[in-house]
């Protein structure tokens, strides 16, 4: 019997308090205890950038329950974000993860599936198209890495805005709106394509588009600890930790 695909993302880590990063570790080892694979649709970290020899402190607990999920023969795979693009050779040596860092086509429990955080794709974002151009560039990698870890994180938290999230803003329901039309346009131009999963608007979303066809939006672990279940022959199932019920389907929860 084929065991289920868990999925996730949007936990930031760092900017969520101890007892949401408890409920998360939770979730993992329910998830690694029946999963066939495990995946973070990026911004696992509200930020995250390995140096040559340091790594950013905390988060301890979580890397581990990572590192034993993969020991114990479940894969993980955790798909850079805005926030934690950076990641690499420690996540991926050390963790044991599968780190991606750009969108990808893939199958999971038979649904042919493409997968991407989400950030810089729809309409809008111009700017921060620009910037991520530039802060991703080799160039700005290197100099970064000159910068002492804790300018660095102080930085990278003056410029967050995840501690400023609790209710949806009309900002974060347009992008949500953008990135649904640019999610359900990407199923309609491509038929081989049964799912489009992505995160990055913290907001949970389920869309069909057509039979066996869907648009999906994991949510996030900030406000919803939403988590997406895929099996194969079944419909997709977008439900929220420690409630039952799942998310009604087009219905974006605010």
């Amino acid at each position: 019997m084929c065991r289920p695909i868990y999925l996730s993302g949007d936990v930031h880590l760092g900017a969520i308090s101890r007892e949401r990063e408890d409920s998360f570790l939770r979730w993992l080892e329910h998830a690694g205890a029946r999963a066939e694979c495990v995946i973070l649709n990026g911004d696992l970290f509200d930020f995250w950038f390995e140096y040559g020899s340091v790594i950013p402190r905390g988060h301890t607990r979580v890397l581990g329950a990572l590192a034993t999920l993969v020991d114990g023969g479940v894969p993980i795979m955790l798909m850079g974000g805005n926030h934690d693009w950076w990641g690499g050779s420690y996540l991926e040596e050390e963790v044991g993860v599968t780190f991606l860092r750009e969108p990808t086509v893939l199958s999971l429990a038979g649904h042919r599936t493409f997968l991407a955080h989400g950030d810089g794709l729809g309409r809008g974002d111009l700017g921060y198209r620009l910037l991520r151009l530039i802060i991703r560039s080799g160039p700005a990698r290197w100099a970064f890495r000159w910068v002492h870890p804790d300018v660095g994180a102080h930085l990278a938290r003056a410029v967050s805005k995840t501690n400023q999230r609790g209710t949806t803003t009309l900002e974060e329901k347009a992008r949500t709106r953008a990135l649904e039309g640019w999610g359900v346009a990407k199923l309609r131009s491509d038929p081989t394509l049964d799912l489009v999963v992505l995160g990055h608007t913290h907001i949970p979303l389920m869309t069909a588009v057509g039979p066996g066809r869907w648009y999906i939006n994991a949510g996030d672990w900030v406000t919803h600890r939403s988590y997406l279940v895929l099996e194969k022959g079944a419909d997709p199932r977008l439900l929220e930790w420690g409630i039952s019920h799942p998310y009604a389907e087009g219905q974006p929860r605010s």
